[in-house]
Parts: C-alpha cells; sequence; structure tokens
C-alpha cells in the first residue's frame, strides 16, 4: 500500500514526450518515474558501497603495507579478459 508521495517534478516538454514514446504496454508514466527513482537508488547504494569498499580496501593496504602495482593488476585483468573475449568471438 503506498502511503507517501513524490513531490511534482517539472519538466520539458520534451523530456516528457520522449518518456512517454518509451513506456511499455500498460505502464503508465508514474510507474515509469518510479521505477527510474527505485533504480536510482539502488545504483546510488551500490556506488557508496563500492566507495566505501575502496576506502576499507586502501585503509587495510597502508596498515599492512602490502601493496600490488598497478601494472600487476592490469596484466592480470588482461589474462583473464583474453579468455573471455576470445570465448565471446565463438
Amino acid at each position: 500500500m503506498k502511503t507517501a508521495t513524490i513531490p511534482s517534478l517539472r519538466v520539458e516538454p520534451e523530456l516528457r514526450r520522449a518518456a512517454e514514446e518509451l513506456l511499455n504496454e500498460g505502464e503508465s508514466l508514474s510507474n515509469f518515474v518510479e521505477q527510474s527513482l527505485r533504480e536510482g537508488i539502488d545504483r546510488r547504494r551500490l556506488h557508496t558501497e563500492f566507495i566505501q569498499r575502496g576506502l576499507l580496501s586502501r585503509d587495510n593496504a597502508k596498515a599492512s603495507g602490502r601493496y600490488v602495482d598497478s601494472d600487476t593488476v592490469i596484466g592480470r585483468l588482461g589474462a583473464m579478459l583474453k579468455p573471455a573475449k576470445a570465448t565471446k568471438k565463438r
């Protein structure tokens, strides 16, 4: 049961038309806006968690004195990517 509202949103007519053109069958503009808001909230939560993990990792590396050189990391990632690209080409 919905018990709260989001403030009205004033937009350019072109933006509203663009959104309406992309609505799925049976979907209302309100449904679209609500879903977009939910996705934006999820994206920001994930971003915040990502940053927190990175800062924690940095702090752990500083405390332990153990670091991995960026060239090493990029090399390892490249080695992981190569088989994935080969599999995708098939």
